[in-house]
């Protein structure tokens, strides 16, 4: 997708993400609490951070968090909400991991480690996030696990909320060589026509262990969900944990 670049979805989306997001159903509050179970005393640091859907509440509970983002947008709305000022942020691409200091916790959640559009980005986070992972500290990614059959020719079409008013449609294309997704969330309402592109690089489950193991760490748990459910060929995501 011409001139789409690391900040281009979070800036575009920025101001109804957290809106949109919450249609979607997603276990924030189980995500919430396996983390910060996971994170012991800390410290935390989130890859792409977002709006902070699970930094606050994970800062809220006392931990020490940090963040890395590519969009200002994104960030700004993380510091409207409470106590999302005193979180400490760094705009940039987070396959960098460029932080100081080393956590007991590191995590990248809903498919946003996808959103590294080449293997050797993918490849580079992981080696970068072991460099920042403290002695017993572990990295956690929360990702779909890929569905190809939802393709018919390479593209899809699919209608995610329809009212009277407004019909939000993701319009994707798929290529099968580069693992790569090109989408356009877009909005339909009487005032107008908006479109909020995101694209993804997708990995299965064995090459995301690989990249692990090029990075000096290892699989240690692999659930179906942020509850610990049993991870199957029907789960349609999965939330690993990799460490040394």
């Amino acid at each position: 997708m011409e001139g789409y670049g690391p900040e281009t979805y979070g800036d575009r989306i920025a101001d109804v993400y957290d809106e949109h997001v919450a249609d979607l159903g997603l276990d924030t509050a189980g995500a919430v609490e396996t983390l910060a179970s996971l994170a012991g005393d800390g410290p935390v640091l989130e890859l792409a951070i977002g709006t902070g859907r699970l930094a606050v509440p994970l800062a809220q509970r006392g931990l020490e968090v940090h963040g890395i983002d590519a969009s200002e947008g994104m960030v700004a709305k993380l510091r409207e909400k409470p106590g999302g000022n005193a979180i400490a942020v760094t705009i940039g691409d987070f396959a960098e991991v460029d932080v100081d200091g080393t956590y007991s916790l590191v995590f990248v959640a809903f498919n946003t480690f996808f959103a590294l559009l080449t293997q050797e980005d993918q490849v580079r986070c992981f080696a970068n996030v072991a460099e920042r992972l403290a002695d017993g500290g572990v990295f956690v990614v929360e990702v779909f696990l890929p569905d190809l059959g939802r393709f018919d020719r390479g593209q899809r079409v699919q209608v995610n909320r329809l009212n009277p008013d407004e019909v939000f449609i993701d319009a994707s294309r798929h290529d099968p060589i580069a693992q790569t997704i090109e989408s356009d969330h877009i909005t339909l309402t009487e005032s107008g026509t908006k479109l909020y592109p995101v694209n993804l690089r997708y990995a299965f489950p064995s090459e995301l262990d690989l990249m692990a193991r090029l990075a000096g760490l290892e699989l240690k748990e692999r659930w179906g969900g942020w509850r610990q459910e049993e991870f199957t060929a029907h789960s349609p995501r999965h939330v690993s944990l990799y460490g040394r």
